[in-house]
């Protein structure tokens, strides 16, 4: 696959699906932090699986490790759902990544090998795995462009985390970009929704 292939996805299968994400961003318009997410009321919800992004999700960008509030959370989700069916799907799963899970909590998967976000082959392989529908699965993400659309893709459902973990002073560059970005994203959504369906 071409490189920024997934970029291109995004926009181009984003107008399409301009009024679902266009319902996802007015819902998020108050506030929806991780620590928001109470897990024993998403399983009440019916959700019986987590898929979680890690930049801006579990951690600023670039981090090794989730914050420390994140972690708690996580041990949260794992008293709910099992460490079998909260998995991890990033675009970046980097091996140090990797490897503090596998020490902190290593029945938890990562998902590699698939085409990036917004292409919903992560959480297709997720429901192949943990043997759930994909109207089960929860994906948790800060961009809404790749994790968000892939969810409405795959016809799982989505939690838009806004505003998401940054840290200004570790990678002010690197968090400058995706701050420019996921602002790029929500002003594309809200102007591609002017657009009427064409099925109107």
């Amino acid at each position: 696959m071409p490189p920024g292939a997934h970029i291109l996805a995004g926009f181009s299968l984003g107008f399409h699906h301009r009024q679902q994400l266009t319902r996802l961003l007015d819902n998020a318009a108050g506030r929806c932090s991780l620590l928001n997410l109470d897990p024993q009321r998403l399983k009440a919800e019916g959700v019986s699986t987590l898929a979680l992004d890690f930049d801006g999700v579990l951690s600023p960008h670039g981090s090794p490790a989730p914050l420390p509030e994140a972690r708690e959370w996580l041990e949260r989700c794992v008293t709910v759902f099992g460490n079998r069916n909260v998995f991890i799907l990033s675009n970046k799963p980097t091996e140090e990544r990797r490897h503090w899970f596998e020490q902190h909590f290593p029945a938890m998967r990562f998902i590699g090998n698939v085409r990036k976000k917004p292409f919903p082959d992560g959480l297709n392989r997720i429901g192949e795995l943990a043997g759930v529908p994909p109207s089960s699965i929860l994906m948790v993400d800060d961009r809404l462009l790749t994790g968000c659309l892939a969810a409405i893709l795959a016809g799982a459902r989505a939690a838009y985390i806004h505003p998401p973990y940054v840290s200004f002073r570790q990678r002010p560059f690197s968090e400058l970009f995706f701050m420019l970005l996921r602002s790029m994203e929500r002003i594309f959504v809200r102007l591609a929704r002017l657009f009427p369906d064409s099925t109107t």
